[in-house]
């Protein structure tokens, strides 16, 4: 018996060193994930707070838009609302050119945000919505049934309306955190001419 403790004496220490190495190496993944986790948690509520505070500029150009009294001031830009009576389309006209951006108008919040938005109406030239100039149109709808049939085209190129047609316009807000955050809202809105 003697001589079989003497060979089992030295097996644990080594043993448990490696159980002690491998909780430590996990303890410190724990740690490290759970303080990323708080820092994904925390950026998300930052990026969140930032999209709240852009709506700001898409309600402000949702009320010029609505209580225009006269719908033809809004064929030529008005650049002290923020508005642009057409929309360049191509491929180098996206939210990151800096030419989409111009006529913009800048709003600062109560928290200090510069709130940044431009109205673009979908047409291809200023002026009225009608024939020659190409706009985004769609048909009002008086009722729940509509005279167009399902599965039938609703393009830009049709001039049958119930009534008189919906202009689309895009509001477009971005705003640039303090922290680095950037967030970009988006809405179309429908109005008559």
């Amino acid at each position: 018996m003697p001589y079989r403790s003497r060979l089992q004496a030295g097996v644990a220490l080594p043993v448990m060193l490696i159980i002690l190495v491998v909780m430590m190496i996990s303890g410190i993944y724990l740690l490290r994930s759970s303080t990323s986790t708080t820092l994904t948690t925390a950026n998300l509520a930052y990026e969140s707070a930032l999209s709240k505070a852009a709506d700001l500029g898409i309600n402000t150009a949702y009320q010029y838009l609505s209580t225009v009294p006269n719908r033809n001031v809004l064929w030529n830009d008005d650049a002290g609302n923020g508005y642009v009576a057409t929309m360049a389309v191509g491929a180098n006209q996206g939210v990151s050119n800096p030419a989409f951006w111009v006529g913009s108008r800048t709003l600062v919040d109560n928290a200090g945000n510069r709130v940044e938005y431009v109205i673009h109406r979908l047409c291809s030239l200023p002026g009225p919505f009608t024939s020659p100039n190409n706009c985004a149109k769609t048909a009002a709808k008086q009722n729940v049934a509509a005279k167009t049939q399902i599965g039938t085209s609703l393009s830009t190129s049709s001039q049958v309306f119930q009534g008189s047609p919906q202009l689309h316009y895009v509001i477009t807000a971005r705003i640039a955190g303090a922290r680095g955050g950037n967030v970009m809202n988006q809405a179309v809105v429908m109005m008559g001419p």
